[in-house]
Parts: structure tokens; sequence; C-alpha cells
């Protein structure tokens, strides 16, 4: 029994020693693969779980670190003063940035071990200088799919060096350099290019073939150089192009058959005077106008002749063919074009509806003072052709000098959702001119300078901002659908008590600062959708009780004559009131009752700081006034006492002095009577 107990515990004790032994064998590896782990993040400051990425940005280098680890595969040495660069072991690098440095030398090795390497940037340099070695040394990358040479100052000899063994580029920046010829030849060996950016140059003549033979490519932006003109769109392929701000007085596409990918043209700040020319087959959906010098002829009909007669002079076609500009503009698929800060005097009705797709019309910053139906009849007879903009939902006329609109024009406006009239002239029509106009539209007087809103009945959102409007007629805007409604800077309007009668229930939003306003002016109605309400800015001392039944979430009251604030009403809007704007009022500090309701209500007050109160003898910042209100209203109301009870002193003494001189001056005539006898 006892032996049997030995052998026991001899087979216990060896168990415990065993397990021991490979417990600390376990710790022993443990600490071995936290010390390789640690000894790895010291010397390379990487960890495993890092992505091979590290960043010498902005820390005033001079040359490259000896120290990288060979792992790397992305590192940014931008913002440095590295001027020049020798050869770098890292085989695993795809990006390498060296953008905004000094540097003017990369030696012709430099870059033959990065195997790997996708993406370069080496924008702001000097790589003008030592183009021999330094293109030698680009030369070496065969993998390069992505390459920013943007301002270095680079010639047309230059690019063409550095773009040699680029088979694989897919994207090249080359912004802000010296270039004034685009040679056939300058892509020869980069035929996979997709996007293309050499804006910011001089360039001012591209030879034929350039473009042409790159198959892939989608973007190209040439804006800021020196182009005159396009005589013929030839890229099939690309779907972004990117002209403005040069000089181009046209862009003309011969008309074939073939399908253009472009979607999105950009002509903006030009010298254009008429439309471009655009291929026929597209999916142009984006053309941008803007700033330049179309509507310079007086009239639609002038442009459009003298546009096909420029298109028939360069494809040297002797006879007078059909309207080339309306019959490719008859097929473009176009959802928005900006033709803002031009110079048209009439409103090119016919050449624009003819975009069926149209949705938004920038038109802002022209020359309109009316838009008449002037259009072309069908025959002799007199009848008028109608027009249409089914798809225009958004419209932009700001800043036109606008009186009259033609009813024919506004009833074209089938799907009309947004419409901006801001700085204008237009004064709305009463009901009864609307009337009277719908029931006879084509035999309407021109003269009549109103403009009816009611024939919109689409409409959600306008502006009327800053048109110098005189009245507000009773349904102004009735039959339409409105959303949202700016008046504001229209500093001499008076607005009849019934003006938004048949759009009190669809209004959410309204606008009405800058009207000079005072409280016994503005009445409005029940609005049970309102959530916006911007008062500003008027001489208003009460806010509308009626506004009760209003779901607001924002109401703008600053720098008006508010002394104090209904707080039943407060209390009232508290269920939706989120944001209030307060400053720039004449608040009784001791009357604030609606300012503690709002302070209970959480409601955000962004301008508080800003906002005074008086206490009679001073102004005081709210906020001071909020942190010890008690004390302000404490000594107010005991100065007001001790000023009540001074006076009651002065009272009592001129009625007692008074009283003293009648009984004095009584007595005396009876002395003096007695006298007298």
């Amino acid at each position: 029994m006892s032996s049997d107990n030995s052998s026991d515990t001899v087979q216990f004790n060896s168990s415990r020693s065993s397990s021991r032994g490979r417990m600390v064998r376990h710790m022993f590896y443990n600490l071995l693969l936290l010390w390789s782990l640690s000894h790895d993040i010291y010397i390379t400051g990487l960890t495993y779980d890092d992505p091979k990425e590290q960043s010498w940005n902005n820390q005033n280098l001079y040359s490259v670190p000896l120290d990288l680890d060979v792992r790397l595969r992305r590192l940014d040495l931008s913002n440095n003063f590295i001027r020049q660069l020798h050869t770098l072991v890292l085989p695993y690098l795809e990006q390498l940035d060296l953008s905004s440095n000094q540097l003017e030398l990369i030696s012709d090795r430099a870059f033959e071990n990065l195997d790997q390497l996708e993406e370069l940037n080496l924008s702001r340099n000097a790589l003008n200088n030592n183009l021999g070695s330094n293109s030698k040394a680009l030369q070496s990358i065969s993998r390069l799919k992505s390459l920013d040479i943007s301002m270095n100052g680079l010639s047309d000899d230059a690019v063409e060096l550095y773009l040699r063994n680029k088979f694989s580029l897919n994207e090249l920046k080359m912004t802000g350099n010296a270039l004034t010829r685009l040679s056939h030849s300058l892509f020869k060996e980069s035929k996979g290019l997709r996007a293309i950016t050499i804006d910011d140059n001089l360039v001012s003549v591209i030879e034929q073939g350039t473009f042409e033979p790159l198959s892939q490519l989608e973007r190209l932006n040439l804006a800021k150089n020196n182009l005159a003109r396009i005589c013929d769109f030839k890229l099939h392929q690309v779907k972004y192009l990117n002209l403005s701000q040069n000089s181009v007085e046209f862009f003309i596409t011969h008309e074939d058959d073939q399908l253009y990918q472009l979607e999105i043209l950009d002509l903006s700040f030009n010298k254009l005077l008429y439309f471009p020319i655009v291929p026929k087959m597209n999916h142009l959906r984006y053309l941008h106008l803007q700033n330049n010098m179309v509507g310079t002829l007086n009239s639609e009909a002038t442009m459009v002749s003298e546009a096909n007669s420029l298109y028939n002079a360069l494809i040297n076609e002797n006879i007078v063919r059909k309207n080339n500009l309306h019959s490719n503009w008859r097929h473009l698929p176009l959802i928005y074009i900006d033709l803002s800060y031009n110079h048209f005097r009439s409103f090119p009705l016919e050449t624009l509806s003819l975009l069926s797709s149209l949705e938004t019309l920038n038109f802002s910053y022209n020359c309109l003072q009316n838009i008449i139906w002037n259009i072309r009849n069908y025959s002799d007879s007199g009848y008028r052709r109608q027009l249409f903009f089914p798809s225009l939902k958004h419209l932009d006329l700001q800043s036109n000098g606008l009186v009259y609109i033609s009813p024919l024009f506004l009833n074209a406006l089938t799907q009309i959702d947004t419409l901006n009239l801001q700085d204008n002239s237009v004064q709305p029509c009463a009901l009864v001119d609307h009337l009277r106009g719908s029931q006879s539209t084509q035999q309407i007087n021109l003269n009549t300078s109103c403009v009816a809103f009611g024939q919109l009945r689409t409409l959600k959102h306008l502006s009327l901002k800053e048109n110098n409007i005189k009245m507000l007629h009773p349904n102004t805007f009735q039959e339409t659908s409105l959303v949202s409604l700016n008046l504001a800077g229209n500093s001499h309007m008076a607005m009849h008590v019934s003006a938004l009668e048949g759009v009190q229930k669809t209004l959410q939003s309204l606008i009405i600062s800058e009207i000079n306003m005072t409280g016994s002016d503005l009445s409005l109605p029940c609005m049970p959708a309102l959530t916006q309400l911007n008062m500003s800015n008027n001489h208003l001392d009460i806010i509308p009780s009626s506004l009760s039944c209003s779901p607001l979430r924002e109401i703008d009251i600053r720098n008006n004559f508010f002394v104090t604030l209904n707080h039943s009403l407060i209390h009232s809007l508290s269920a939706h009131l989120n944001l209030m704007y307060i400053s720039g009022n004449y608040f009784n500090c001791c009357d604030s009752k609606w300012l503690t309701v709002l302070n209970e209500l959480k409601i955000k007050l962004p301008d508080i700081s800003d906002a005074e109160c008086f206490t009679g003898d001073s102004n005081i910042m709210m906020t001071e006034y909020l942190k010890s209100s008690s004390m302000y209203c404490l000594f107010h109301r005991k100065a007001q006492e001790v000023r009540f009870g001074q006076m009651f002193i002065v009272v009592l003494f001129l009625f007692v002095t008074l009283t003293v001189f009648i009984i004095f001056t009584r007595k005396l005539c009876h002395t003096k009577r007695s006298f007298a006898v």
C-alpha cells in the first residue's frame, strides 16, 4: 500500500516537472516573438497590421532618408527641400510622392529598382533642368500608371522626353507648365491614357492626330490655355472635355453618323458668339457656356443664321443646307445648360425648346428686359406655334432687368419646379389681371407689365427678392404649389392681408426680410405647413399670433424693434421650434419670461452673444444678463422704487407748499378787507 503511494507520488512529481518545462518553453517562445516584433517596430516604425505606408511630409528634409523599410508600398516625401534623387531600393513600392520639393536632378538609375511603382507625383519641382538624366530615369519605370509632372516649367520637347516608354500610363497631369503646341507624336508611346490634364499652359495649337489615336481617353482637361477655335471636334471616345478659360470663338463638329461618348462639355469663360455645333449622335448631358458673348447679335434668328453660315464655310460646302445648329440640338440629351453671364437681349425660345430633356437652365446675368413669344408661325394664317419645355424644372433668371414675361412662355413651362427672379423688376399681377389673361392668352395686351404666377401650377420654389415690388395683391400665387417664397429686399412693398391665400396650406419657407414692415403692416394667415420664417431687418415689434398653428422649426427676427416676445406664443411653437435668431432688437431685460421659456425648452439661439437688452439706464449684453439676471433686475426694481419714492416726496412737498400758500393768501386777503372796513 505504501509502495503504491510512493510510486504515485513520483509519477505526480515527474508530471508536474514536465508541465513546468512546457510552460517555461512556451513563455520563452512568446518572449522571443514579442522581442522580434518590438525590434521590427523599433527599426522600421511599422507594425505588421500597417499597410506598409510611411510619410515624411513637411519634415524639412534635404535628402531621402537612408533607413527606409524595403517593404514599403507607399512613400510620401512631399513638401521638403530635396534637390537630388539617387537610387532607391524599394522593390515593393507602388506609390511615391515627391511633390513640392526642389528636385532638379534625378540620377538615371534612381528608379531602376522600383519594379512595382505605379503612381509617381513629381509636381512643383524644377524638372526643366537636367533633362537628359531626368528623362532617362523616368524611362526606366515600365509599370507606371499615373504620372504628375505639373508645375515644373516644362517645354514641349521636355514633356515629349518624359513621356517616352510610358506604354502602361493611364493618367497624366501636366498642369501649369510652358506647353505651347501639342504634337501628334506627344502621346505615341502612351496610347493607353484614360485621363489627361494640360490646364494652365500656353497651348494655342493642337495638331491633328494628337488625341484621336488614344482610343481609351475619357477625360481631357485643356482649361486655361490659348485655344482660339475648335473647327472639327473628332474625339468620339472622350466623355469629359474642359475647354474653359481659353479664347474659343466657335466650336464645330462635322456631321457624321458616328456615336460620340461626350457627356460633359465645358466651354465657359471663352469668346463664343454662337451656340456650339456639337456632335449629332452623343450622350451630352451637361453643357457649360457661362461667361461668353453668346447673344451679342440682337436676334435669335440672326445668331442661328450666322452660325449655320459659318458651319457651311468651314466645311467648304457651297450649297446652303438645312439648319445644322437646330438639327444637331434636336438630338441633344442635355439635362443641364449654363448660359449665365452672356449678352442675350432676347430669350432664344426656339433653340432652347429643342432640348426636350432639359431640366436645369441657368440664364442669370444677361440683358433681358422682356420674354416675348417671338417665334415663327407655321404659315401666313397667323396661328401662333406653341412650343414647350416639357422637362424644365429649374429656371434661373436672376439679374436680367426683367419687367415682362409672356403668359405664353409661362404656359410652356409645364413642369417648372424652381424659378429664380431675384434682382429684376417683376410686378406680380393681381388675380383679376391673371383671370383676364387666362381667358384670352393669345390676345393679351403685351404692354401689361405684370407677371401672372397663377399659370405655373407645378411651381414650388419662387424667389422675387429685390424686384422693387410695389404691391402684393390678394391671391397672387393662387393655383401654384409654392413650398418656398422669397420676398426679401422689396423695401417699398405693401402686402395685402390676403396675399398668401391659396398657398397658405403648402408654404413651408417664407422670407419677408428687408421690407420695412411694421407690426401693423404684417398680417399672415394660418400656415399649417410653415417650418421656416425669416422676418429680419424690418420694423416689427410683434410676432403675428396666427403663427401659433405653424410647425415652425426656425425663425429669424433679427434687427427689428422687439422689446419683448409673447411667451405663450413661444410655448405654443415649442413642439417644433429648434432655432431662433434674435440679435439687433431692443429687448427689455426685466421683461424676459420669453427668454426663460426658450432656455427651458433648450431652443438654440446661435446669436445670443450678439444680442442686447436694456434696463432703462444702460444696454447689457444678453449673455451677461443671463448670468445674473436677478441682480440686474433687482437693482432695476430698487432703482425704480427709489425713484418712485423720490417722486412721491417731491409731489407731497409741492402739494403741502401749495396748500400752505393758498391758506396764507386767503388769510392775507381777509385781513386786508377787514382793514378796509
